[in-house]
């Protein structure tokens, strides 16, 4: 086996209707979505877990401290690129699939990530490995900094996460 270097290997595809088991959804169901892969600003994309809520819960007897983790929580968002009819300069809409999935506060939809040796811009086959995803909840998207091409920050609230699934094979 081989290390392989993690450039250009990340997919993300975002689903506007929840996929029948959302623990496990099929190539299909994920290959008919949104793939944001090349939309959205590698330097600040943010999808993982981080630390759980912890509980202290020390038996009388015990001398130390003893912490069980509790609630999952998660670090969810990405900065996506709007794109523009160049001749007019308005909203090139059939170019933004993902601007219009995310753009409103408080839209769900489900999102999938995966990381492995495979291109992102490789379709999704029956036995990835997705190491996140779940329903998701959209902020406000936010204006960046000015610089380099336009975008649009936009923060995901973690609703039903799930980690390191697969995806199903068809039904």
């Amino acid at each position: 086996m081989a290390r392989v270097l993690a450039d250009g290997k990340t997919k993300l595809t975002v689903l506007t209707t929840a996929p029948a088991d959302p623990a496990a959804p099929t190539a299909t169901e994920l290959n008919t979505g949104i793939d944001l892969s090349c939309d959205i600003l590698s330097s600040d994309f943010t999808w993982t877990p981080t630390a759980s809520d912890t509980v202290d819960e020390k038996a009388l007897c015990a001398t130390g401290n003893s912490t069980v983790f509790g609630s999952s929580n998660y670090d969810l968002g990405l900065t996506l690129w709007r794109q523009f009819d160049p001749t007019t300069g308005a909203p090139d809409t059939a170019s933004e699939p993902g601007w219009a999935a995310l753009k409103e506060k408080g839209t769900t939809v489900w999102a999938y990530a995966r990381e492995t040796g495979k291109d992102s811009t490789e379709d999704w086959a029956a036995g990835d490995e997705i190491y996140l995803g779940g329903e998701v909840v959209t902020d406000l998207p936010t204006r960046t900094d000015g610089t380099g091409f336009i975008k649009r920050r936009i923060v995901l609230g973690a609703q039903r996460m799930h980690d390191n699934i697969e995806v199903a094979a068809a039904a």
